[in-house]
């Protein structure tokens, strides 16, 4: 009887442990997305994430493509984005840098700093600006700044550049207002993103707690939607 008992009680063990295994998956799902589906991935980095181990990265057959953060703001360079951009395309992966936005900065002084690192010759992707801060402006100030700095780069680059914002940045500042600029758009849930004005967009940035063999730390994933694809955010050599 002892023994009888014994079995039921490792039974509904396994059981509990099954059904915790079933809910964590699912509720990760989402993060795991590129062992499930056939969407193009990459990856985005910066300082944060620090030393990058890229041999093991660009064994990753996942993962295509990798935006560097390069700069921030009127004077901020990122650290590791000379070695990074180096060493992505030397182990395979299609590269393109990023800027952080800072509305309140001298405009001029920020795409000066942009372009003394995005060097064209290094570039497969568009140039992508990062516009997550209105920095305390109104929405029409913003909206004002932000236009000049995009005219900026897109008379340097001769190309618009890509755009990087959240669902909810997007629908408050931008909706409607940036039709001719491609998009992505991060929103870290299982959810796909829909924007306000149902708006189509070409990248997912679907969650900032990644996984990647060569990265110790978290790192941000994204993936292509529909039948957008790679061809569409390369860098136009002139």
């Amino acid at each position: 009887m002892k023994i009888n008992r014994l079995i039921k009680y490792c039974f509904v063990l396994l059981l509990v442990f099954a059904a915790d295994c079933a809910k964590a998956q699912q509720s990760d799902s989402y993060v795991q997305c590129e062992d499930t589906c056939r969407h193009i991935h990459g990856i985005d980095l910066s300082h944060y994430q620090g030393e990058v181990f890229w041999e093991a990265v660009g064994d990753n057959s996942k993962m295509a493509y990798v935006y560097l953060k390069a700069t921030e703001g009127s004077s901020r360079i990122d650290p590791t984005y000379k070695k990074n951009i180096e060493l992505a395309h030397r182990y395979g992966l299609k590269v393109g840098s990023y800027h952080f936005f800072r509305p309140k900065a001298d405009l001029v002084q920020q795409m000066e700093n942009f372009k003394s690192q995005c060097r064209p010759g290094d570039q497969d992707l568009l140039p992508m600006i990062d516009i997550e801060t209105n920095g305390g402006l109104g929405v029409e100030e913003f909206r004002d700044s932000l236009f000049k700095f995009l005219k900026l780069v897109e008379k340097e680059y001769k190309q618009k550049p890509l755009l990087y914002t959240g669902t909810n940045f997007y629908n408050k500042y931008l909706r409607g207002k940036v039709d001719g600029y491609k998009l992505m758009i991060a929103q870290y849930s299982s959810r796909i993103p829909k924007l306000a004005d149902n708006r189509d967009y070409d990248m997912w940035q679907y969650t900032a707690k990644g996984r990647i063999n060569g990265i110790n730390t978290y790192v941000d994933k994204s993936r292509f939607m529909g039948r957008h694809s790679m061809r569409e955010i390369r860098f136009r050599h002139h």
